[in-house]
């Protein structure tokens, strides 16, 4: 479902082709077909909006149940975000880069929403968020940081998918995060992480020669990583795939995670398979 804003002269012209009104939860609601979708479009006037996306909202709750996630993708602070029941929030912060008085601002939106399913954010400012902040309970997080900010991110971040983007790093916040993953301090339910270097120079590969890293023998084939993203777009809705030779075990339930390096980016993925079935898989 698309929800859009109409100019006055897109909405004239519009208002040649015949319509017809359906009940939407208890709602009454004016449909139309255009010829550029050739489906019904819902048409409200914008201080009907929260109520009809809400009727529109319960109608597929009652069609669907809760079978069906439905995600909510909009631009912030542009765009209306309603608060609805099975309804997740997935937000792209609409400006390129943000200040530090708009990050403030973000800090009081996410302390006031649910805990988010993504968040798309780029910023040049050198602190993040509290580390109590919402914004590290997404689901789902994409990230550009134009200052080193791996270990206030990687501290704090609890949730599932991350893509994060940095100028610099220092090689032991990566092991760090490793050791943290291993032993099961932390990062219990993440799934796959990315991170790229912006900065030339910085010796990735010494991520490999960590203690508790792993090697298949280099005659093997390693199983593919890939899932599916926590944010459903339209194209590429799999995780970038990791094919990796290096893999590291946690302590507290021997599950693995794959361990790639190239470039200027390190890919992180955890199987939910064990070590013993995970080496069952290598060809």
């Amino acid at each position: 479902m698309r929800i859009a804003e109409e100019t006055k002269n897109a909405f004239e012209k519009k208002s040649k082709i015949a319509n017809f009104q359906l009940n939407v939860s208890g709602k009454i609601i004016d449909f139309r077909v255009t010829k550029q979708y050739n489906l019904p479009e819902a048409f409200f006037h914008p201080n009907d909006r929260e109520s009809a996306i809400e009727s529109i909202h319960n109608y597929f709750l009652d069609l669907f149940g809760d079978s069906v996630e439905c995600q909510w993708i909009a631009n912030y602070p542009d765009d209306f975000i309603p608060h609805l029941h099975n309804l997740s929030l997935c937000i792209s912060v609409g400006r390129s880069c943000i200040s530090i008085k708009e990050m403030e601002a973000l800090e009081t939106f996410f302390a006031s929403s649910p805990v988010l399913k993504h968040v798309r954010l780029e910023t040049y400012a050198r602190e993040l968020f509290s580390p109590e902040s919402k914004f590290y309970k997404a689901d789902s997080i994409d990230l550009i940081q134009h200052y080193n900010a791996v270990p206030t991110f990687l501290h704090h971040f609890q949730g599932r998918q991350a893509v994060f983007s940095c100028s610099k790093c220092d090689i032991s916040d990566l092991i760090e995060f490793m050791n943290r993953w291993r032993s099961g301090e932390a990062f219990q339910k993440l799934e796959y992480l990315k991170i790229t270097i912006t900065s030339n120079g910085i010796p990735l590969n010494e991520v490999l020669t960590a203690y508790g890293v792993k090697h298949l023998d280099a005659t093997k084939t390693p199983p593919r990583h890939a899932l599916p993203k926590v944010l459903k777009p339209l194209f590429f809705r799999i995780t970038d795939p990791i094919i990796s030779h290096t893999y590291i075990v946690r302590d507290t339930d021997n599950r693995v995670a794959s361990v790639s390096i190239r470039e200027d980016t390190l890919r992180f993925g955890v199987w939910k398979e064990t070590e013993e079935e995970f080496l069952r898989m290598v060809e």
